[in-house]
């Protein structure tokens, strides 16, 4: 590793940003000038490393390499005299034919090879793609299905890190916009806009790579025991609601162990459909005697789940408090900074400002957890304008990538001083370098209902492999996923399959969309209500084994949900973006296409018994029959656990 890099090339020039925001999706142009390439000088070797010169103007950069913790870290220092430049390319020479992962989540690409990846969190599905998802409403997904280059994406969660098929790592310490270019064979060039600061790290496994890496970025700390015991449904609409759909629920078989109510503190009905009321108080006309239902639903082992973000409704008490105290980013006159979500403003807290942040807190502490809330959903964090005014006076295009990282901070330390750790927890959508240590879980976003290959369904897959191999190892997606636009409303078939993959992940909550009476919900008929029970009681079964898994996430860094090639190094591992591994045991090949019963699975070279039919297979490509209910789910033969994985098909009885 030390020798790659004494063949590094650096490029350093003047730039200027500009940046335009549309409801949290970001249009980014800059102009450059004063290109310089910078010229080697010499090479001065040192205890653990070495200090490469740069010359320019008679000025030197110095590269400095060490190896430190069994990782090697290295810095470029800029002169006081050059301090104008602040555009910077570092091209690393790599093995020719590698494969490339990461970069945070990404929903439609996986192997990264050839293509060039922005880091700048922003809003995944912005207005102008949902609009053209509108036209290709009702796509499917295939093995050669063909997707946009990545450059036109966006992404909740990214992160200037990136592992490699020949087991090393890439991590850059740098807070603002960034790009990751993979385009040219045989190198990697990282822009940046300040001096380099970047780690690699080498194992002789993928296992130990994400051992090293996550010790670097830190990892996700334990979940409720209480999360495994079957479905988290989400209901909306009240207490009466709430208890109907668990008695439908429970009468038809199903393992219930949380409720997910996103609207406990309001709705407001918009355009875009049935949204929350981002007033973070118990709406007690909404949920009459909530306190109490939570208590009695808890003793039935029922938790009871909220939603909060970081904007408040400007219509309601909460914003005219902050406001009053000064607690809201500002725009460039001094007035709160208002941005349009879907179809409403809203303000957002500046977590900057210590006093807000301790308020904001305070409302967690006592609005969600002192209600008796067992969780919450902790969305957006994307959305900071990059020329707004904070508190504490940085800058906002510098602090972008970091807001999401320091609102899943601001989550964890409500739990903590609450002295909830390992009974309350939090998942969230948008992600930076430091979110992995805060957040206890990722959930991937708001896929649309439908089977596209870039947001929806098919996109679960890939955007949980990347985080993966970003050091982020336990994320879930929503059941059924979330957008409804136009005639692009969630099927039956959909949803069915949609429970059948997510049972085979660590958590098994539903979402009813933003348009709920448009998408089929769980309780719609007897076919569906059969279909929660028996998948249900699969993840309940799924317990210890999940539980195991989580462990080894939480003290090592091993991802839950991890890529083929993660224990087979076999050429089609390395591209495959449609199936994944379950811990090292269970293969899940989940049916992505519509109106098909059954699909095309590789196998890798091990012995293999499919779980619903215990027909065994070794490896090779089959066609795979797949009717609903028995998907393509498969247990590893030699397993020490196979006798006990086996028997998860007939679920766990109470």
């Amino acid at each position: 590793m030390l020798e790659r890099l004494k063949d590094i090339k650096i490029s350093i020039a003047v730039g200027e940003n500009q940046f335009t925001m549309k409801r949290g999706s970001f249009n980014y142009k800059q102009k450059i000038w004063k290109k310089a390439k910078l010229k080697k000088d010499e090479l001065v070797p040192c205890e653990g490393g070495f200090d490469l010169y740069f010359d320019k103007d008679s000025k030197p950069y110095t590269f400095s390499v060490r190896e430190q913790n069994g990782l090697i870290r290295a810095e470029l220092i800029q002169p006081d005299y050059h301090k104008q430049y602040n555009r910077f390319a570092i091209t690393i020479p790599v093995e020719k034919d590698l494969h490339f992962y990461g970069c945070g989540e990404l929903h439609s690409h996986f192997d990264l090879k050839g293509e060039s990846v922005r880091i700048f969190v922003a809003e995944h599905q912005n207005t102008n793609r949902i609009g053209r998802k509108i036209i290709r409403a009702g796509l499917l997904m295939r093995r050669d299905d063909r997707v946009k280059p990545i450059e036109e994406y966006e992404s909740y969660y990214v992160q200037p890190t990136f592992t490699t098929s020949a087991k090393w790592f890439f991590h850059a310490e740098t807070k603002g916009f960034s790009e990751i270019d993979f385009s040219v064979p045989g190198e990697v060039t990282f822009h940046t806009q300040e001096p380099p600061v970047f780690w690699l790290g080498k194992g002789e496994s993928f296992e130990e790579v994400s051992e090293k890496l996550t010790s670097l970025l830190g990892r996700q700390s334990r979940l409720p025991d209480w999360v495994y015991d079957g479905a988290i449904l989400a209901v909306q609409e009240g207490c009466e609601e709430i208890d109907r759909k668990i008695k439908t629920a429970e009468k038809a078989g199903a393992k219930v162990c949380g409720i997910w109510s996103q609207d406990w503190c309001g709705c407001r009905r918009t355009g875009f459909g049935y949204q929350v009321m981002w007033n973070w108080q118990w709406d007690r006309e909404l949920y009459i005697a909530l306190d109490e239902k939570i208590r009695a639903w808890k003793e039935k082992g029922i938790h009871f789940l909220g939603y909060i973000n970081p904007f408040m409704a400007i219509e309601k008490n909460l914003y005219q408090y902050a406001s009053k105290q000064g607690y809201c980013v500002k725009d460039k006159n001094g007035e709160d900074y208002l941005v349009t979500i879907t179809t409403f403003p809203a303000a957002m807290i500046d977590l900057t400002n210590p006093d807000a942040w301790e308020w904001y807190k305070t409302i967690i502490k006592d609005n969600m957890i002192g209600l008796g809330m067992g969780g919450w959903m902790a969305d957006f964090g994307e959305y900071l304008p990059t020329d707004c005014v904070l508190h504490s006076g940085e800058d906002p295009e510098v602090l972008h990538n970091q807001w999401p990282a320091m609102w899943a901070k601001l989550n964890k330390e409500a739990i903590e001083e609450s002295g909830k750790e390992g009974e309350v927890f939090f998942f969230t959508r948008a992600g930076y370098t430091e979110t992995p240590k805060y957040s206890p879980m990722m959930w991937t976003g708001d896929q649309h209902v439908d089977w596209s290959a870039d947001d929806g369904i098919p996109s679960v897959i890939p955007a949980t492999l990347s985080l993966a191999m970003s050091g982020f190892g336990i994320t879930h997606s929503d059941v059924g996923g979330y957008t409804t636009v136009s005639r692009m409303t969630r099927s039956k078939e959909l949803l069915l399959r949609w429970e059948e993959m997510n049972a085979f992940s660590p958590l098994y909550r539903f979402h009813e969309g933003n348009q709920p009476s448009k998408n089929v919900q769980f309780d719609r008929n007897p076919e569906l209500l059969a279909q929660l029970a028996k998948f249900s009681s699969i993840h309940k079964a799924l317990k210890p084994y999940l539980k195991q898994l989580e462990k080894e996430n939480s003290e090592k860094g091993t991802p839950v949900m991890r890529p083929l090639f993660y224990h087979y190094e076999e050429d089609p591992a390395y591209t495959e973006k449609t199936e994944y591994l379950l811990g090292k045991d269970i293969l899940v090949a989940p049916v992505l296409n519509k109106g098909v019963d059954q699909r095309e699975v590789w196998l890798p070279d091990d012995k293999w018994v499919h779980l619903f039919s215990e027909k065994e297979y070794g490896g090779g490509t089959f066609d795979v029959k797949a009717p609903i209910g028995t998907p393509p789910v498969f247990i590893r033969k030699e397993s020490q656990a196979y006798e006990s994985l086996m028997e998860i098909k007939n679920g766990e009885s109470d």
